[in-house]
């Protein structure tokens, strides 16, 4: 619908209309989800023999895993999508779980930062609802539970279902969440403020309690309508999502595109891999980000080097250093000149700022200088 006809339509009526928003281009910033169509993997595109949930592939979304005693499986940014969009996240079961007892749980999740959900006025008289939308595609087909969970104040959970009614068949799936008038609100603050949760297995402790509603958290009620436990349960079953969004209102809009460059830079806020953009600019360690080097002088003294993040970190990030020899948490050194270098050395100190990282050495036996790329990381 162009936009003159729903101007007219206030003009007579006074009225818009949720489905003649939804049905024009003219939104604006709409999606909270960073790296819904999952085109950043940052840390690597495919990780296989995992056991324990962390982020291992896409950014901004972890699988994460409670009990478990088999169960191992691969995780993937693939070229498998639907129309519109050219990839998605993968998981896939390689060694099955035989049996889900009661303490065992997996689900893949999606964290908000607070400061970034004030306008949904949680826990006010005033809360707004807000809508999932997004594709999935499983090899098991049946009943799946997704909620949003807040820890803020009173930790409040809210659950619903979709069904997946088609194996190895792209689905699109949409859900509307009340808003939440109760629980104290979400705080200002650079925190965990929504957790967007999609449940692939949950045991009786994280299942026998059911809410479409907000409620308090508890346990019992993570994984509340959760139904379908078959993805781990089977060897080499599948479970696939992309075209990630959450908004604002009682209706999904079309999935918000942006450039492949502005959400790189969203998710350089809470990861950023110094080591792989050194590397994708065709540069060796030699001109890695924390070098310093002089052909010229050498001898004993302090030296000191800083690199710049290329956007502010959500907080202070935890630093891995890579020397040139790829050993974690050390530096090089050039040593005769400039002409040589030797690895696997501890730097001095390392200061870590949410715009910057310092590491200094004290440089003896004619140390030229020292380099080293860097991970930080600032995820919530």
């Amino acid at each position: 619908m162009p936009l003159s006809k729903i101007v007219a339509n206030s003009i007579t009526d006074n009225t818009i209309t949720t489905d003649q928003i939804a049905d024009t281009s003219v939104h604006g910033r709409r999606n909270l989800v960073i790296n819904g169509a999952m085109q950043v993997a940052q840390r690597s595109t495919s990780q296989t023999g995992l056991t324990s949930g962390t982020f291992a592939t896409l950014d901004r979304f972890r699988v994460s895993n409670a009990g478990r005693d088999e169960h191992v499986y691969t995780e993937a940014q693939v070229s498998d999508a639907p129309d519109g969009f050219v990839n998605s996240f993968k998981v896939t079961t390689t060694t099955a779980e035989t049996s889900i007892d009661a303490n065992d749980a997996f689900w893949v999740q999606h964290i908000i930062e607070a400061q970034n959900l004030q306008h949904l006025q949680n826990g006010s008289s005033g809360a707004l609802s807000t809508t999932l939308s997004f594709y999935v595609k499983s090899s098991q087909t049946g009943t799946f539970g997704v909620n949003l969970y807040k820890p803020d104040n009173t930790a409040r959970v809210i659950n619903s279902t979709y069904t997946i009614s088609s194996a190895d068949t792209w689905e699109y799936k949409t859900i509307t969440f009340a808003g939440d008038t109760a629980g104290g609100g979400i705080d200002n603050n650079n925190g965990e403020g929504l957790r967007v949760v999609w449940h692939l297995a949950a045991g009786s402790n994280y299942d026998s309690a059911n809410s479409t509603s907000w409620i308090n958290y508890s346990t019992a009620n993570w994984a509340g309508g959760h139904a379908q436990d078959g993805v781990i349960t089977t060897t080499n079953a599948t479970w696939q999502i992309t075209g990630v969004q959450f908004e604002v209102g009682d209706k999904a809009t079309p999935f918000e595109h942006r450039s492949f460059s502005e959400e790189e830079q969203l998710c350089f806020r809470y990861y950023y891999d110094a080591k792989k953009a050194n590397a994708d600019q065709g540069n060796s360690y030699y001109f890695a980000p924390l070098h310093r080097y002089d052909s010229h002088q050498k001898g004993v003294g302090w030296e000191f080097v800083t690199a710049q993040h290329p956007v502010r970190m959500r907080a202070a990030p935890t630093i891995t250093l890579i020397d040139g020899n790829g050993n974690t948490g050390k530096i090089s050194h050039w040593t005769s000149g400039g002409g040589n270098q030797t690895h696997n050395h501890n730097p001095y100190t390392t200061e870590s700022k949410e715009m910057n990282i310092t590491i200094s050495d004290y440089s003896t036996n004619g140390i030229y200088g020292f380099y080293a790329a860097y991970r930080a990381d600032a995820e919530l």
